[in-house]
């Protein structure tokens, strides 16, 4: 890390964290387990014993196959999730890419649900005025944001969603492969405003993605997520250098089996 990076203010941190989860057979197991310690249920850790530190400014890709507690993480770090052990420390107002469409009513207009989840952020009234026109400019939805948000198409509640966490001016964004949002146009135009934020307005980013390409033109530094673990951390082309490494010798294991 260089020493200018190393000198700047924590954003995120992870302090020995462990994210267990217990599987029951069935949804009546589930339940009984609430009263009885004597139902049977396996564990899984989606985190184990995952440290790591990132400082304001930094924009970090995590890297990893499916199921190896990447988006775990991140919903440890938006407040979503709570470590099982450990400590998850976040400086900064947080705005979450992850499931654009959650956190909505639809029996509320668009303008209202801006409203609404501007007011659970902590916004003050003078700051939701002046943030509305522009989520509803980057939005393009038109008069759809007087209409109740039940009469949205699934594309329609994304791109309110993205519209939202990108004007809320965050301090870390949390992105996790949710830059896929409506037409290519769209696309580009959200691209190119997580770019804009992360490079003049100094926002740490958290980026989950599968693609090098992605990763290689928001990130700088690289972290390797494997089954909870952190097994490698360092500049962005280094790291996914380490994961194709890893991948081809989980490959040629496998064949050597098969």
């Amino acid at each position: 890390m260089p020493e200018e990076v190393a000198q700047k203010p924590i954003a995120v941190q992870f302090d020995h964290v462990t994210k267990r989860y217990k599987l029951y057979p069935s949804e009546r197991r589930r339940l009984l387990g609430f009263f009885s310690k004597r139902v049977h249920y396996r564990e899984i850790f989606a985190n184990d014993d995952l440290s790591f530190t990132v400082r304001q400014g930094e924009t970090v890709a995590l890297i990893g196959p499916n199921g190896a507690g990447k988006s775990t993480a991140l919903k440890m770090v938006t407040g979503v999730s709570y470590p099982t052990s450990g400590t998850v420390t976040v400086n900064g107002r947080v705005a979450a890419l992850l499931q654009l469409r959650a956190g909505f009513d639809g029996q509320l207009t668009g303008r209202q649900n801006i409203r609404m989840r501007a007011q659970i952020a902590g916004m003050s009234k003078e700051e939701i005025e002046k943030m509305l026109p522009r989520v509803i400019r980057f939005s393009e939805l038109g008069d759809y944001i007087d209409q109740p948000l039940r009469t949205y198409s699934s594309g329609m509640k994304a791109r309110l969603g993205f519209a939202f966490a990108v004007n809320v001016k965050p301090e870390i964004l949390i992105v996790d492969e949710a830059l896929s949002v409506g037409d290519k146009r769209f696309n580009r135009k959200c691209k190119r405003r997580v770019n804009k934020i992360t490079s003049r307005d100094k926002v740490t980013m958290l980026f989950v993605t599968h693609s090098a390409e992605s990763a290689r033109n928001f990130c700088e530094r690289g972290m390797v997520i494997i089954e909870g673990h952190l097994l490698f951390d360092g500049p962005i082309d280094a790291a996914l250098e380490f994961y194709d490494n890893y991948l081809d010798r989980t490959d040629n294991k496998t064949e050597a089996e098969d």
